[in-house]
C-alpha cells in the first residue's frame, strides 16, 4: 500500500508538470562525482576547495596570479579522433581562462580525462600547489566535479568559482570569446 501510495505521488507530480524526483544515489557515483541533473543549485564547495567570491576572483591576474579553468560543456561540439573540437556555437568565457570542455561531467568521454590531466600538468609546469580557479556556470556542478577531479590528481591550491561566467558577467566585467585547449 505505501509503494502504491509513493507512486500516485509521483505521478500526480508528473500530471502537475513537476520534474521526476531522483533518489540521491542516481545523482553521484561511488567515487562522489555528480553523474546527472548537472544544472542544479549547489549546496557545498567540494571537500578541502574553498570557494573563491567574484570579487576576489575579480581582483586575480589569468596565468600571473593563478590558472583560470574552465568546464563549461561545449554544447553540440564534437571533438574528433585527433583532440580537435569543432563548436556547434561560439563560447565566451573569463579572459584569459582556459577552456576544458567535458572536464567537469561525473564521468569522462574516452580522452577528456588524459586531456585535462596532461593539459593541466603544462599550464602548471607540473607545479600542484599552483593556484587553480575553477569555473563554469552559477549552479552548475561540473566545476564542482573539476574541482574534486584535481584534488584527486594532487593539486592543493584548488579554488572553486561557484557563480561561474554568470557571476563575472553579473559584476559587468567582460567575457571574451574562448576557443578549447589543444
Amino acid at each position: 500500500m505505501a509503494g502504491r501510495g509513493m507512486i500516485g505521488v509521483l505521478l500526480a507530480g508528473l500530471l502537475a508538470g513537476a520534474p521526476p524526483v531522483m533518489a540521491q544515489d542516481a545523482l553521484f557515483d561511488a567515487a562522489g562525482y555528480r553523474i546527472a541533473h548537472y544544472r542544479a543549485p549547489v549546496d557545498r564547495p567540494p571537500a578541502g576547495t574553498p570557494r573563491i567570491a567574484p570579487p576576489a576572483a575579480a581582483r586575480l591576474r589569468p596565468d600571473v596570479d593563478a590558472l583560470f579553468v574552465d568546464v563549461t560543456p561545449a554544447q553540440g561540439a564534437v571533438r574528433d579522433a585527433g583532440g580537435q573540437w569543432r563548436l556547434a556555437q561560439p563560447h565566451d568565457s573569463i579572459p584569459g581562462a582556459h577552456w576544458y570542455p567535458e572536464a567537469g561531467r561525473g564521468v569522462l568521454a574516452p580522452g577528456i580525462g588524459d586531456w585535462f590531466e596532461r593539459g593541466m600538468a603544462r599550464l602548471t609546469a607540473k607545479r600542484r600547489d599552483r593556484m587553480i580557479v575553477v569555473f563554469c556556470l552559477a549552479d552548475c556542478w561540473m566545476s564542482w566535479n573539476a574541482a574534486k577531479r584535481l584534488r584527486t590528481l594532487g593539486y592543493s591550491n584548488i579554488w572553486w568559482l561557484a557563480e561561474g561566467s554568470d557571476g563575472w558577467r553579473d559584476l559587468d566585467l567582460p567575457l571574451a570569446p574562448a576557443r578549447p585547449e589543444p
